[in-house]
């Protein structure tokens, strides 16, 4: 196995030694107790052909029934961790040998040998507590359902059903033809020219990445980035076998002076850069730094992959033109998405780009799924046409000052002295950067026992120590002005 995947969910265990189950966690006891077990199997602390002890006692040491135990130990020997021996008793099972195939009749081998890398611990962690009743989700990157425009939505679908409906067949290649008109519209007003031909429909703005890393990216190329970046919170480039090169930023975004070496050094690909209200940071890019990164990549030749999921979520002042309106060269391929405004469950998002470039990708799109939902993406044509979407914006934008002006209260009443943070100028992340030192996984965990969900800086670059990603789009002000200072007593003693 390897050892990312071994340690699957070590945010929540504890130390060693007098470490218990906790219940009054949301997450169920055999979950915990598998855990443990997990990390003590992958960390090494339980070597190969180690024996436990008798699930008698393990229901003793850990205060739960033999039915929790069994949980836990069955899911570790359907992994192939733990096998029972003749005499009896249940021993940490042996390495398989480099190369050997997977045992015949069981899963384990092939779950772990798919070319598709599995997520990160931390995010499956987080992808599965975000549906646990009662936890106060700190870090959650979308819009909360009281943000999402329910009344207008169902107007739209409420049309729809008093309209004939089209047949709802496949539809081409590119996505909705419908769709893509009212999308170039949109994009003109952002100062992207973008026709019909040069936009494709995704089922999100993830699945635009997935294609780009399937389609466009040789094996062992490298990307171009900012550190941190949401990229590397996901594996879409790496289980292409593709390498990640970071670059650093500062307040008006990413160091173009860095980006010719890197570059040189790195032999990049490409470049991915989120330039408006960046994830995870809040940065957002000024002008003078667009030119200037239009310019140097110019000089080298090399292509712009630009995330505009946050483009239209500015709360100040509207940001500048995006990188594709300053692309005279088609070097730049553009995402979008409606899911950051409209709704995530409409799984609708589009890459603008040069023509060759989206049908070859509108293939592969084809190979994969073969179109978009057309109902979703008819949805989404009437959303668009009808004003809808710059009616919902306006009202977006004000209640998210509102929910920014409150947290940024928040922090300034209770971490004063112990983080520090931005103001962002719009979209939906304070990046906080602690001032002492604590441990990422002790904070998530303690954290997650106190009723709190966060999103720790570490999924977002490996080696960071000391950041959070706190949204205010998500939790509700009740929940943010319950949960900040609890989160600032937490960080209080683990820093102690």
């Amino acid at each position: 196995m390897r050892p990312s995947q071994e340690n699957v969910n070590a945010r929540l265990t504890a130390g060693s030694g007098d470490w218990m189950p906790d219940s009054a966690s949301p997450v169920p006891l055999y979950q915990q107790i598998y855990t443990r077990f997990l990390h003590n199997i992958s960390s090494g602390a339980w070597p190969p052909g180690m024996r436990l002890a008798p699930q008698r006692e393990l229901c003793r040491r850990y205060g739960v029934n033999r039915s929790t135990v069994a949980a836990a130990l069955g899911q570790l020997s359907a992994l192939g961790l733990l096998e029972g021996r003749k005499g009896g008793g249940t021993y940490v099972a042996a390495a398989p040998a480099p190369g050997a195939p997977a045992e015949s009749g069981g899963w384990a081998g092939y779950v772990e040998e798919g070319s598709h890398y599995p997520n990160l611990p931390g995010i499956q962690a987080i992808n599965r507590l975000e549906f646990a009743a009662g936890l106060i989700r700190l870090g959650t990157g979308e819009p909360a359902p009281e943000l999402l425009p329910a009344e207008r939505l169902r107007s739209v679908l409420g049309g729809l059903a008093a309209e004939p409906l089209p047949p709802l067949s496949y539809e081409q290649p590119l996505g909705s033809l419908r769709l893509r008109r009212a999308l170039s519209g949109e994009l003109q007003a952002q100062g992207i020219e973008a026709g019909p031909d040069s936009i494709l429909i995704t089922s999100g703005a993830l699945q635009g990445l997935q294609l780009i890393a399937l389609g466009l990216l040789p094996r062992g190329s490298t990307i171009l980035l900012e550190k941190p970046s949401y990229l590397y919170s996901i594996h879409a480039f790496q289980s292409a076998g593709v390498k990640f090169s970071g670059l650093p930023m500062d307040e008006g975004g990413l160091l173009t002076d860095k980006l010719a070496g890197a570059a040189k050094r790195s032999r990049a690909a490409m470049l991915y850069t989120i330039p408006s209200f960046h994830n995870p940071t809040g940065i957002l890019m000024d002008a003078a730094r667009r030119r200037k990164l239009m310019e140097v990549t110019s000089q080298l030749g090399l292509p712009i992959l630009e995330d505009g999921a946050y483009q239209e979520l500015w709360l100040d002042a509207p940001p500048p033109p995006p990188l594709k309106a300053l692309d005279t060269g088609g070097r730049v391929l553009h995402l979008g998405t409606l899911s950051k405004v409209t709704s995530p469950g409409l799984r609708i998002g589009w890459i603008a780009g040069p023509e060759p470039v989206v049908r070859r990708l509108a293939d592969i799109k084809m190979q994969t799924d073969y179109g978009a939902s057309s109902l979703s993406q008819l949805a989404a044509a009437h959303w668009l046409e009808g004003g809808h979407h710059a009616e919902h914006l306006a009202t977006l934008r004000e209640q998210l000052r509102g929910r920014r002006r409150l947290l940024l209260q928040l922090l300034d009443a209770h971490l004063a002295g112990l983080a520090d943070w931005r103001i962002p100028a719009g979209g939906f992340y304070v990046w906080l950067a602690l001032r002492g030192q604590a441990s990422l996984q002790r904070l998530f965990a303690a954290a997650l026992q106190a009723g709190l969900l966060l999103n720790t800086g570490d999924l977002y670059d490996r080696s960071d120590s000391r950041h959070l990603r706190l949204s205010y789009a998500y939790a509700s002000p009740a929940e943010l002005e319950r949960g900040i200072p609890l989160l600032a007593e937490i960080i209080r003693r683990q820093m102690k």
